[in-house]
């Protein structure tokens, strides 16, 4: 959730915010009259409270008739405690559900409008000349690497094996992303994949993206995740924090799933859009001070995991309008694919400044020792997608692929060569 005192404060900001991610700018105002209905409810409440414990006070002292007749006055109020705690719980809840439907406020600095309206912030590398080059399904297929028509056949549409050298790749890779992370101080951890719904919602993944993510409602009420984010953003739900001595960094590796609701037709062939996936990710915990140059170092440890795949690719400073709830802001890094002749995501880093840490009651303890609402960052550092750009980047005119040194290490092989 957003800062309750900014929304308060400056009204107008929100509304620019709300406007930017092409979202409704009246949430605001009806946030703002839940919360005036909250706080009447609050002194109502109190109020009657007051005149309670002051009537009891009166009782204990009284005789005869006079206090049979403030016991009756005080059953009667009584009563009316009881309903005015029952309206403010009602106002409560309204307040809460008005919070909750606002997204993050959009940094200043992110560009505004929509999914095609970002701002391409430098080039990396240049795309190589590859005559006939094929696409990675079909590399995949040639190396046996992948093997997507038995996927269909065992879970449906959008699931694939990885075999042989293929799931050496992923390993390596997903592995060589770890031991990166782990050398630039974070630590790695493996999460759960089910999740309970407090921490789904309390990092904003059941708001306008409900749809992607897969709930096991029967018997269970408990969510997959679609990337770790959302488990190491409940490890610490409901604590508070020793960040003295800096941020706290782990890295996450995982099984994510994603439904991918509304891609029909999109992304049918290979690995690019599918619904299972494994992924090593990037969470911080900072205070919100450090926020943006944590930012901008997850940035650089995503640059430097690019670098050791050795392909060519582009940052994005992603527009307002394109943003998840959570962030307030975000790059991408896009990879080029020859066969695509264009640049396809491959990670993103957000700011979600205090958004997720106040939903979930995650807090520090500032200089005066007075509990603060932390903020949190999450970026890609690698995951099963990457071996579209490896595979296309990297095949050679007789159908081999040969892997940039720094993997080759963690695959065990420098040459992948059709069976």
């Amino acid at each position: 959730m957003i800062d309750l005192k900014i929304v308060r404060d400056d009204p107008d900001l929100v509304r620019t915010s709300q406007r930017t991610r092409g979202e409704d700018p009246g949430l605001v105002d009806a946030l703002l009259d839940a919360d005036a209905a909250r706080r009447a409810a609050i002194v109502d409440a109190d109020t009657l409270r007051s005149e309670q414990k002051a009537l009891g006070k009166q009782v204990g002292k009284a005789q005869g008739e006079e206090k049979q007749a403030l016991l009756a006055k005080g059953k009667e109020l009584a009563e009316q405690v009881k309903a005015a705690v029952a309206r403010q719980s009602e106002a409560d809840a309204a307040a809460s559900k008005a919070h909750r439907a606002i997204s993050n406020i959009v940094a200043p600095e992110a560009p505004a409008g929509g999914e095609d309206d970002y701002i391409v912030l430098e080039h990396v590398g240049e795309p190589r000349e590859i005559e006939n080059p094929k696409d990675h399904l079909e590399l995949g297929e040639s190396l046996g690497l992948l093997d997507m028509e038995r996927g269909a056949k065992v879970s449906g549409s959008r699931f694939y094996f990885l075999t042989g050298q293929g799931a050496f790749l992923q390993l390596g890779l997903l592995n060589m992303a770890a031991q990166k992370a782990a050398a630039n101080g974070f630590t790695l951890m493996v999460p759960p994949v089910l999740v309970r719904p407090e921490v789904m919602e309390g990092t904003g993944f059941l708001g306008a993206h409900a749809d992607e993510v897969y709930h096991l409602d029967k018997d269970d009420d408990l969510y997959l995740v679609g990337t770790s984010e959302v488990p190491l953003a409940g490890y610490h739900m409901d604590e508070i924090l020793d960040l003295s001595d800096g941020p706290k960094r782990y890295a996450g590796w995982s099984t994510c799933f994603r439904r991918e609701a509304g891609s029909y037709g999109k992304d049918t062939r290979g690995i690019i859009r599918v619904h299972q996936f494994d992924k090593v990710e990037g969470f911080i915990y900072c205070k919100p001070e450090d926020a943006e140059a944590e930012h901008r170092r997850l940035l650089g440890w995503e640059k430097d995991m690019l670098a050791a795949i050795d392909v060519p690719y582009r940052v994005i400073d992603v527009a307002g309008g394109d943003l998840g709830s959570s962030a307030s802001r975000k790059f991408d890094c896009e990879a080029w694919v020859p066969t695509q002749n264009t640049y396809r995501e491959l990670t993103s880093t957000s700011n979600c400044t205090t958004f997720q840490a106040r939903r979930l009651s995650i807090r520090y303890r500032d200089e005066n020792g007075k509990p603060q609402t932390a903020a949190t960052l999450n970026g890609t550092l690698a995951t099963t997608r990457w071996l579209v750009a490896i595979l296309e980047n990297h095949q050679q005119p007789d159908g081999s692929v040969k892997l940039p040194p720094e993997l080759a290490k963690f695959v065990g092989t420098d040459v992948l060569t059709p069976r």
